[in-house]
C-alpha cells in the first residue's frame, strides 16, 4: 500500500532538507515542498527529490489570473511532481484553466499528477476567517469551495480533518482529501487551529496526512514515521 504520510520539508536550505531526506525511504512517505524550501533551493531541489524516487507535493498554492495559473501549472508539471495545488478562492474559471493546462498533451509527467485546491487554511479559526470578510463558518466555506473545485475538474482538496466527514459525504469516495494540521498524540498544536490525530483523520475519511514539525523536529524522526504509519495502517483495517 502506498504511504498515506506526506512529510512537510519546511527547511530553510537545500543542505538541511537533503540531510534530513537522506534517512528516509520513498516507501515510507511522500514529501511536500512549500514556499520556504522552494524559494531557498528552487526547482532543482524538487528534481533531486523526484530523482530519489519520492512522490513530491509541490505546495505553492497558485493564485492569479487564469492564464497565469495555467502557464505556471504547465511549468511545474515538468518537474515531475506527484501533486500540486491552487487556491480555490481564485474562482472556478482559474481552477478550470489549471485543470485544462495539465491535461494538455504537451505536458510530460510520469507520476499521475494530481491537482488539488486549497480552501481555508488550517491555521485559521472561524473568527479569523470572518475578519477577512467571509461571513461563514470555516467548515461551511470549505464545503462551498470544495464543491467548486470538484466541478472544475480538480482531483481533491486540502482541508482540516474536522471537515473531512462532511466533504466525503458530499463529494464521494474518489475526491482526494489532503490534511495538514495532523498532530500525533502528545504533540504541540503549534500555529494550527483545527487539528486531529493520524488515526482519527483516517477514520474521518482523509486520504493523505501532512505532518511537518512533529517529525522534522523530533529526536528520532524515523520512530515517529513508523508510529504514524502503524497508526494509519491500524485505522484502515
Amino acid at each position: 500500500m502506498s504511504s498515506k504520510l506526506i512529510i512537510a520539508l519546511d527547511f530553510p536550505s537545500a543542505d538541511k532538507a537533503l540531510d534530513f531526506v537522506s534517512q528516509l525511504s520513498p516507501a515510507d512517505c511522500k514529501l511536500k515542498v512549500g514556499f520556504e524550501l522552494f524559494v531557498s533551493a528552487g526547482p532543482e531541489m524538487v528534481r533531486k527529490l523526484t530523482e530519489k524516487g519520492f512522490d513530491v507535493f509541490l505546495d505553492l498554492k497558485f493564485h492569479d489570473i487564469p492564464n497565469t495559473v495555467a502557464s505556471v501549472c504547465k511549468v511545474a508539471a515538468k518537474l515531475n511532481v506527484w501533486m500540486m495545488n491552487v487556491h480555490a478562492s481564485g474562482g472556478s474559471k482559474m481552477m478550470r484553466a489549471a485543470h485544462t493546462a495539465l491535461h494538455d498533451k504537451e505536458v510530460k509527467n510520469t507520476r499521475s499528477l494530481k491537482l488539488i485546491a486549497v480552501s481555508v487554511l488550517t491555521s485559521m479559526s472561524n473568527e479569523q476567517l470572518q475578519q477577512t470578510g467571509v461571513n461563514a463558518l470555516a467548515k461551511d466555506q470549505v464545503i462551498h469551495l470544495a464543491g467548486m473545485a470538484q466541478q472544475a475538474g480538480l482531483d481533491g482538496m486540502v482541508c482540516s480533518a474536522q471537515e473531512a466527514p462532511a466533504l466525503r459525504k458530499k463529494l464521494g469516495k474518489d475526491f482526494l482529501l489532503v490534511t495538514p494540521g495532523i498532530r500525533p498524540a502528545g504533540s504541540a498544536k503549534g500555529d494550527q487551529s483545527r487539528v486531529m490525530t493520524p488515526a482519527a483523520a483516517i477514520r474521518a475519511g482523509v486520504d493523505y496526512l501532512v505532518v511537518g514539525r512533529p517529525i522534522t523536529q523530533a529526536k528520532n524522526p524515523l520512530e515517529v514515521i513508523q508510529q504514524i504509519n502503524a497508526e494509519v495502517h491500524g485505522a484502515l483495517q
